[in-house]
């Protein structure tokens, strides 16, 4: 997988411009304390309720609101109760936020939720969408899930 871009600068700057590679770069720059945060959202618990899949934490209250909309299904009330901004993931920290960096998180976490998804419900199928907008407003990178039929 590619460095986004807006990093290789910061990257390169490493040992006297010599550089360094993404992973290394985690073992200088990152907190356990963090990883353990990020392992929420890198390997998040689904549950079952009712006839949903659905994050762990989920408002009940929430997902009754969705129902009643008029055309509510079981797949738009899930999408929507299981879709994430990306951004989010650093809402008071966003200040080296870009687009790149919100595509590679968006593709990585697709495929991982893709992954525990199908390893956690053999018997369902489910469609993960990491949404790219147009125009390209950051706050609007997000990942959902829903169960397919």
């Amino acid at each position: 997988m590619d460095v986004p871009a807006s990093m290789k600068a910061e990257l390169a700057a490493w040992n006297n411009g010599t550089g360094i590679d993404l992973q290394s770069w985690v073992g200088c720059e990152g907190r356990f304390a963090l990883a353990v945060g990020y392992s929420t959202v890198f390997w998040p618990e689904f549950v079952t309720f009712e006839r949903y899949v659905l994050m762990e934490g989920f408002s009940e209250e929430g997902l009754r609101s969705f129902e009643r909309h008029p055309n509510a299904t079981r797949q738009s009330v899930e999408a929507v109760m299981n879709h994430l901004h990306i951004a989010d993931i650093h809402a008071l920290g966003i200040a080296d936020i870009s687009r790149d960096k919100l595509v590679f998180l968006g593709s990585v976490l697709k495929e991982i939720y893709e992954a525990k998804l199908q390893w956690r419900f053999p018997d369902r199928r489910f469609v993960v969408e990491f949404f790219d907008p147009e125009p390209k407003d950051l706050e609007d990178y997000q990942l959902s899930f829903w169960q397919a039929d």
